[in-house]
């Protein structure tokens, strides 16, 4: 079955060569001309991920991502203005998966979606990699890729997801920013070493009793990240 996705810009010749683009490489794809719609859109039907720009108008692209992100964990990539940090930190702040920058490079978009549909993809895995990780009151279920932290559900993004997975999986092991990015981005990534800050920052908030005092992802400073290997 082909993968939806959702286009949100307000440039109707930029949405005209995305569906273009997408759909040339078998994606089914609706657009969205501003925030409103593209919420009525998302409520309405069902998406494998959003492509979201950031400047819409009346509300943007980060007040979309932010109701988005109240009720799915669907994959959203926001597109920001070239150069613009803050539209990229923010996005991600409050639950983009990744950011592209204006002007973009199509090749580049379509590797983006690749890649976060390939991780989010159902996939036949071994007996070792269906096993339910826990550690503590945290709890990972990698086949369904669903998290409990005491009994409770606990959302996150996919590239959320793939960070702490990778760290249950190695506890102890030191992971620097660059091998993170290599990792779970699994690309060629553009950005800098706050994206992996940003996203373990937020990973923190929704796992950790008290993120300055965190007990499952420990900082080592001046190297990166690892999760505690204490029982």
């Amino acid at each position: 079955m082909a993968k939806r996705i959702l286009l949100v810009d307000d440039e109707p010749l930029i949405l005209k060569g995305l569906k273009y683009s997408l759909e040339q490489e078998g994606y089914e794809t609706d657009s969205a001309l501003n925030g409103e719609e593209a919420l009525d859109k998302f409520f309405s039907n069902d998406f494998d991920l959003i492509l979201l720009d950031v400047m819409l108008p009346e509300m943007d692209g980060i007040q979309v991502c932010q109701r988005i992100r109240e009720h799915s964990n669907v994959p959203i990539i926001m597109i920001t203005a070239k150069g613009n940090d803050m539209d990229k930190i923010l996005g991600l702040e409050y639950g983009a998966d990744d950011y592209i920058p204006k002007p973009f490079n199509i090749l580049e978009v379509k590797a983006r979606i690749r890649a976060i549909l390939r991780r989010t993809a159902t996939v036949p895995v071994s007996p070792e990699e269906k096993r339910v990780i826990r550690v503590r009151a945290l709890e990972v279920n990698p086949t369904k890729r669903t998290v409990t932290l005491a009994g409770k559900e606990v959302k996150l993004t996919a590239k959320e997801f793939d960070l702490l997975l990778m760290f249950i999986s190695n506890r102890g092991k030191v992971f620097t920013r660059k091998q993170m990015l290599e990792t779970v981005w699994k690309y060629d990534y553009t950005g800098d070493d706050r994206t992996v800050d940003v996203h373990i920052r937020r990973l923190r908030e929704k796992i950790e009793e008290d993120t300055a005092q965190p007990e499952y992802i420990i900082t080592k400073w001046g190297v990166g990240y690892y999760f505690t290997d204490k029982d």
